[in-house]
């Protein structure tokens, strides 16, 4: 009996030693620490007014019953319509289109540009008229477009490599979104982050490593680079509302997207999964926000 005591209680204090942490051994990224502060909380559940996501995925909704479930999470955190940014084309398109089409009144879906044969001759007129049919399909909007360096990558079926939103071969498809009246969703780059060096003085490492951008790989182009291709094309397009995804992923200096909202009437944003960029710095963003709040569009969304 004795025996059996003591394995036991050997047990029971290995199992503490287990449990207790030795503070020159924790990782950086298993640090969850929980907050001891008591002081006063407020817990926002629901939206004071009606809200629009405006950078949702329809791959979050694949039956009519997800749908319904969605519309019940909208319903509940006071969101009135989600836009859907389906990058896609032909009868993918179609199929997503179909789907959602008897929820009109609460989701739009937005279409991608088909780039197949973008090398070839002709390729921007059959894009065009792609687009179009789209449109006619049910599409609202074309996006979200993506270059994070080597060229259009987000839209299926195809992949442009090397063309990037200001090519020439790309302004007639603009040119056509301003005559349909549809809005265009971009998203250039990555947080500043990303790009900078996976060490200890990186702030924003435990998200910059897993979504590292490297510099090193040719035909890569830089943020700066990728900015200047989202003004050439904003510029170039003053009939075609546009909107920087993410913030034009400039959160580590949002003077960029302010000169631009200033210098461009045609520009808008949405801060889709960015809160942890711009959390660090509330007031600083709150000024940003309050500042431009009467002159350019700051569109709400964050993924679950």
């Amino acid at each position: 009996m004795f025996k059996a005591f003591s394995v036991s209680l050997l047990f029971l204090l290995l199992g503490k030693a287990c449990l207790a942490q030795n503070p020159e051994t924790i990782l950086l990224k298993n640090y969850r620490p929980k907050s001891i502060y008591r002081v006063p909380v407020t817990k926002v559940t629901k939206a004071k007014f009606p809200v629009i996501d405006m950078h949702a995925h329809p791959r979050q909704a694949k039956s009519v019953e997800g749908i319904k479930e969605w519309i019940n999470r909208m319903d509940k955190f006071g969101i009135e319509k989600t836009v859907l940014l389906a990058q896609k084309t032909g009868p993918s398109l179609d199929s997503i289109c179909k789907v959602f089409a008897p929820f009109s009144d609460r989701f739009e879906v937005w279409c991608g540009f088909d780039y197949t044969g973008y090398n070839e001759p002709g390729w921007s007129e059959k894009a065009v008229k792609e687009l179009e049919r789209c449109v006619k399909a049910g599409a609202k909007g074309v996006g979200e477009l993506g270059d994070k360096g080597f060229g259009e990558m987000f839209s299926e079926p195809a992949i442009a490599y090397g063309m990037h939103i200001d090519d020439p071969r790309m302004k007639p498809l603009f040119q056509k979104c301003g005559e349909l009246g549809i809005p265009v969703n971009v998203h250039v780059a990555e947080p500043m982050w990303m790009y900078q060096p996976m060490d200890s003085t990186n702030d924003g490492l435990m998200n910059a490593y897993h979504w590292r951008v490297d510099s090193t790989k040719q035909g890569l182009l830089g943020h700066a680079a990728l900015i200047r291709t989202l003004e050439n094309v904003v510029r170039d397009n003053p009939n075609t509302i546009f909107i920087a995804s993410h913030l034009a992923n400039c959160e580590y200096d949002m003077t960029i997207l302010g000169n631009l909202f200033t210098k461009y009437k045609n520009l808008y944003a949405d801060l889709s999964a960015r809160m942890a960029e711009i959390s660090p710095v509330p007031r600083y963003m709150n000024t940003f926000f309050e500042k431009i709040s009467g002159q350019a569009g700051i569109w709400y969304r964050q993924y679950h």
